[in-house]
């Protein structure tokens, strides 16, 4: 039997269980990424694949990994959950790997995570100190680029952001994770609230609507719903083994169908909010959407500057980030953790410092991409990675291939191999519902992200 460091950490409640998984789903997939990416891909289009691809893809799969983490409930990592279910079922103890897979492309996730959390407390000390007050555009870039050119700073705060997701998560389930998500939740849903009600009142929403909920499917490419299904899988948490992690913790009563509808929905409710939270900033400052990463760190302050309470609501707003990315971290870290238990043989605590240090050590390379290597390119030989950095290559890698194709195996391994019994029983549905996750299991979701793959690499 797999050394667990699950069996002593289950979930408190329903509650508490939800308030984690949408901690985790709700983080900077939905703030940070998602404005940046729908701005670069010219909004309601973008919007309106996306949604598809949460409902139709998310929600059967978020199910699935729920599932396959409760059927083994004694090895919290995910590569054993695929192994123990896999080898239960006579099947080849070989699709561990997909398992191994979602452990890897969280973990490469994690290696820029902690680095762009650290920005968030950076802008954070800069925005209630009034430094955004009166800025112009070009100040605004320097701050950005003053940021980024200074690995001391990246690092100190990259280190205290590693510290304290170790602080928390070595606590365990009850003790750590639900106590922080009990506060950064509420804390993050306050701030974003806030933030949207601001912007109505001081910013553009007429154009912030037009271009989030009217499509120009002129601007639709194989990349663009390459990028919707890359960006589903990284807001939602699909194929990043945390879901099978949190599923190992769940309560047998507990259901899975009503709850991951709550989490994507609330997913995809956030990430709605932080556009309308956004845009009406950019769009009433005469901004433009498309700066990409740096939306929020260049754009947002020269928004927010000269508006009444701006100094505010920039603290907020950089609040707002934090939490989000807190709660990511910290359901990022928990399969890397269970994964280290599981391979070493270790205790929670030995395993949440090997695993901590070896991502702060790890994401130093991240850090200096953005500065002394921000020439290096590791994986130039690829065509569609030759002219990106290492954290480019991290972040590119992780969300927009290892993810789909994690998702793509899982759909396979749980609709195709595993016995359609064993499934129904550990989804607890009635059989129509059964024959719903089905269809989409066995047909939407393979075909779909088979499509997209060959339409997003064919450009």
């Amino acid at each position: 039997m797999a050394t667990s460091i699950s069996n002593n950490n289950n979930w408190s409640s329903r509650l508490t269980f939800l308030l984690a998984s949408i901690g985790f789903s709700v983080g900077l997939g939905n703030i940070w990424r998602f404005p940046y990416i729908t701005g670069e891909n010219g909004g309601g289009a973008f919007v309106l694949i996306y949604l598809a691809c949460a409902l139709c893809i998310g929600v059967p799969l978020v199910m699935s990994e729920w599932a396959i983490g409760r059927q083994t409930k004694q090895a919290a990592s995910a590569a054993t959950s695929f192994k123990l279910l896999a080898t239960d079922n006579n099947l080849s103890p070989q699709w561990s790997k997909v398992g191994a897979m979602a452990i890897l492309a969280v973990f490469m996730m994690m290696l820029t995570y902690t680095v762009i959390t650290g920005w968030t407390l950076d802008y954070f000390t800069m925005a209630i100190a009034g430094e955004f007050v009166g800025i112009n555009s070009q100040e605004s870039k320097q701050h950005f680029e003053s940021l980024m050119a200074s690995p001391v700073r990246l690092i100190f705060w990259h280190t205290l952001v590693v510290i304290i997701i170790i602080m928390v998560n070595i606590r365990g389930v009850q003790a750590g994770i639900e106590k922080a998500v009990t506060v950064l939740m509420p804390a993050l849903f306050i701030c974003l609230i806030a933030m949207v009600c601001y912007a109505a009142m001081v910013g553009d929403m007429s154009a912030t609507v037009d271009f989030l909920l009217k499509p120009d499917f002129s601007q639709v490419s194989g990349q663009t719903f390459l990028l919707a299904l890359g960006q589903a899988f990284f807001s939602v948490g699909i194929a990043m083994a945390v879901m099978v992690t949190y599923g190992s913790y769940l309560d047998p009563k507990t259901s899975i169908a009503s709850n991951a509808i709550i989490v994507v929905v609330a997913d995809t409710l956030v990430a709605m909010l932080a556009g309308f939270a956004i845009f009406p900033l950019v769009f009433s400052n005469g901004l433009t959407p498309d700066t990409g990463t740096g939306l929020v760190f260049q754009v947002l302050p020269i928004a927010l500057s000269d508006l009444p309470g701006g100094q505010i609501f920039s603290g907020i707003f950089f609040l707002l980030l934090i939490a989000a990315a807190f709660t990511s971290c910290i359901g990022n870290f928990e399969p890397i953790i269970a994964w280290t238990s599981d391979r070493f043989k270790l205790g929670r605590a030995k395993a949440t410092l090997l695993s901590g240090l070896t991502i702060w050590l790890l994401g130093i390379g991240s850090v200096l991409s953005l500065n002394q290597l921000s020439g290096y390119h590791p994986l130039a030989l690829l065509p569609f990675l030759e002219n990106k950095t290492i954290f480019e290559s991290l972040d590119y890698i992780s969300a927009s291939i290892l993810l789909p194709l994690g998702g793509l195996l899982t759909a396979i391994f749980v609709g195709w191999r595993l016995p359609p019994a064993t499934m129904q029983a550990a989804l607890g549905l009635n059989k129509s519902s059964f024959r719903v996750w089905q269809l989409l299991i066995r047909y939407l979701i393979p075909v779909a992200i088979t499509l997209v793959f060959l339409s997003g690499f064919s450009l």
